[in-house]
């Protein structure tokens, strides 16, 4: 049985501290089994309190909940309420713990190499086009009064480049979206499906999230960019889809400071 935590692997200062949660180990029942941490898919509620109170004896606090609505919104964690319109937030403060949610979308873990704010960024496609990373680079990098050579970047676990079935209108919205420099890079984020494949009358293409990101954050000048190897998707055993189940639970990306 492999572990309900996943600490990411990624050169960060010692006092940054970073953790993904699986389905595993929880207590919730079939379909939200076992880890779900989400109070909004109609998982009892109790249970979901049962699996956040797990989940806190790894914490410093109580995160910082999102309502996340496929947004560019960054929020302060330490300012803001539970439950607040974003899908981002980051904190300069020590033990201020920064969370997102998902189940196939791109989660995102910032820090600078100065351990003086961290990020933690839900990237759908909605939400990478409409610049929630750019949006989270640079509220650390105003936040930490830091470059973009200073900050290290984490891709958690999304759904994986041979899974993700879009439309041309994605397609075509990121390649509009792209610089000329950058639209080479971004049309080989998408591989055209044959419509024998989709039973659809419409071109369908798989897209690379993970790679979709990254052309994002080198635009931005951010080299230090590690992860982005897991497929909810295919993994079923260990994370939640919501493509591949419709109905289910959510992990959680989470990120701090501790003292030094």
């Amino acid at each position: 049985m492999k572990s309900s935590i996943i600490v990411p692997e990624w050169d960060i200062p010692k006092n940054v501290k970073a953790l993904l949660t699986t389905r595993q180990g929880g207590y919730s029942q079939t379909p939200y089994d076992c880890f779900n941490l989400a109070t909004h898919v109609d998982d009892h509620h109790d249970t979901v309190i049962q699996n956040r109170q797990k989940l806190a004896q790894y914490l410093p606090a109580e995160p910082l909940w999102l309502n996340q609505v496929h947004s560019n919104t960054m929020v302060n964690a330490h300012h803001s309420v539970q439950n607040s319109d974003a899908d981002g937030s980051y904190s300069d403060t020590i033990g201020c713990v920064c969370a997102v949610m998902t189940a196939d979308c791109l989660p995102v873990l910032i820090c600078n190499h100065q351990a003086t704010v961290v990020a933690a960024v839900h990237a759908g496609w909605r939400g990478l086009l409409n610049g929630i990373l750019e949006q989270a680079i640079n509220k650390v990098l105003n936040c930490g009064a830091c470059q973009a050579g200073d900050v290290s970047v984490y891709l958690g676990a999304a759904i994986g480049a041979e899974k993700f079935e879009v439309g041309d209108d994605v397609r075509q919205a990121f390649l509009q979206h792209s610089t000329v420099q950058e639209k080479e890079q971004t049309e080989a984020c998408f591989i055209e499906l044959p419509l024998i494949m989709t039973d659809k009358s419409e071109n369908k293409y798989l897209a690379d999230i993970y790679q979709l990101a990254r052309i994002r954050l080198s635009a931005l000048g951010i080299e230090n960019i590690s992860g982005g190897n897991y497929c909810t998707y295919t993994e079923h055993e260990r994370f939640f889809s919501y493509r591949r189940d419709g109905i289910t639970g959510r992990m959680a990306s989470l990120i701090w400071l501790e003292s030094r």
